[in-house]
C-alpha cells in the first residue's frame, strides 16, 4: 500500500510538472506572437481612406484623358529616363498651345500624385514643366505642384502614415521628433534647412512631419520657399533639355555652392538662438 501511495505521488508531481511546463510554454509563445508586427499595418477605414485618394486621382486622369481629341497617346508614361523624357516632350508640345488647361491638369495631377505617394522621378517632371513653358511659368508650376502634393501626402500620412513610417524608418523618425523638439521656437529655419539641403529626403519629410507634431503652416511655408532654389535650378535646366547627358549634369558646383550657402543662411538663426541661451 505504501509502495503504491509513492507511485500515485510521483504521477501526480510529474503531471503537475508538465502542466507547468506547458503553461510557460504557452505563454511564452504568446508573448513571441503578440510581439511579431501584425501581417496587415493598416485598417480597413484607413485603407479606404488612402483608397479614395488614389481613385481621385484616376477620376482627374481620366477627365483629362476623354477631354483630348482622339490620338495616339501611347506615349503618355512616367518618363524614367532623359530619353523617354524627350520623347514625352516632344509630343506634348503638339498639345500645348491648343490643349493648354488640359495639359496643365494632367500634369498637376501627375506630379501631386507622385509626390503624395513617393513615387520617384519628380525630377524628370520638373525637367518637362521648364521645357513646356519656360523658366518663371515651370517653376510656378513645380513649386505649385509640389506644395501641394506634400501637403497631400501630409495628410495622408496623419490618416495612415504612423504604421507605414515605423516599419520603414524607426530610427530617422526617433532622430527627426528629437531634432523638432529642441527646435520648437525655430522650427521655421529647421525646415527650411532640411528641404534646401540632404539632410533628410524630401519624402521622409512629407511622411514624418504630422507625426512628430510639425504644424501644418510650418510645414506649408517651409515647403513651398525651401523648393525654390532646386526648382529654379531644375527648371532653368529643362530649357535646355537637348544639351543634358545625364541627370549629374544638373548640379555643377556653382549649383550646389548655392543651396550650400542658402542652406546655411536658414539655419543661422537656430545656432544664435542655441549660442545664446544659458
Amino acid at each position: 500500500m505504501e509502495q503504491q501511495r509513492r507511485v500515485e505521488t510521483s504521477d501526480n508531481s510529474s503531471s503537475c510538472s508538465s502542466s507547468t511546463t506547458s503553461n510557460d510554454d504557452y505563454r511564452e509563445n504568446t508573448v513571441k506572437s503578440s510581439a511579431m508586427p501584425s501581417k496587415f499595418v493598416l485598417t480597413y477605414g484607413e485603407m479606404a481612406g488612402a483608397s479614395a485618394v488614389v481613385l481621385g486621382f484616376a477620376v482627374s486622369l481620366i477627365g483629362v484623358y476623354l477631354s483630348l481629341p482622339v490620338s495616339d497617346y501611347t506615349f503618355l508614361k512616367l518618363p524614367r529616363t532623359l530619353e523617354d523624357l524627350h520623347v514625352l516632350r516632344d509630343n506634348l508640345e503638339r498639345y500645348t498651345c491648343d490643349y493648354t488647361i488640359q495639359v496643365l491638369v494632367g500634369y498637376c495631377t501627375v506630379y501631386i500624385f507622385m509626390q503624395t505617394f513617393m513615387i520617384p522621378g519628380t525630377v524628370f517632371m520638373s525637367l518637362l514643366a521648364g521645357s513646356l513653358f519656360g523658366v518663371f511659368k515651370g517653376l510656378a508650376l513645380v513649386v505649385f505642384a509640389a506644395t501641394a502634393g506634400a501637403s497631400s501626402c501630409y495628410f495622408l500620412s496623419n490618416l495612415i502614415g504612423r504604421p507605414l513610417i515605423l516599419s520603414l524608418w524607426p530610427d530617422k523618425l526617433v532622430f527627426f521628433q528629437n531634432q523638432v523638439a529642441k527646435r520648437e521656437t525655430r522650427l521655421l529655419n529647421y525646415m527650411l534647412f532640411l528641404r534646401v539641403t540632404p539632410t533628410l529626403p524630401n519624402a521622409f519629410i512629407n511622411i514624418a512631419s504630422p507625426l512628430v507634431n510639425v504644424p501644418f503652416h510650418t510645414f506649408l511655408l517651409a515647403t513651398s520657399l525651401g523648393l525654390l532654389p532646386v526648382a529654379f535650378i531644375t527648371v532653368r535646366a529643362g530649357m535646355a533639355l537637348g544639351e543634358l547627358q545625364s541627370l549629374g549634369d544638373l548640379y555643377d558646383m556653382q549649383s550646389i555652392s548655392i543651396l550650400f550657402f542658402i542652406g546655411l543662411a536658414s539655419v543661422i538663426p537656430t545656432m544664435i538662438s542655441n549660442t545664446s541661451e544659458p
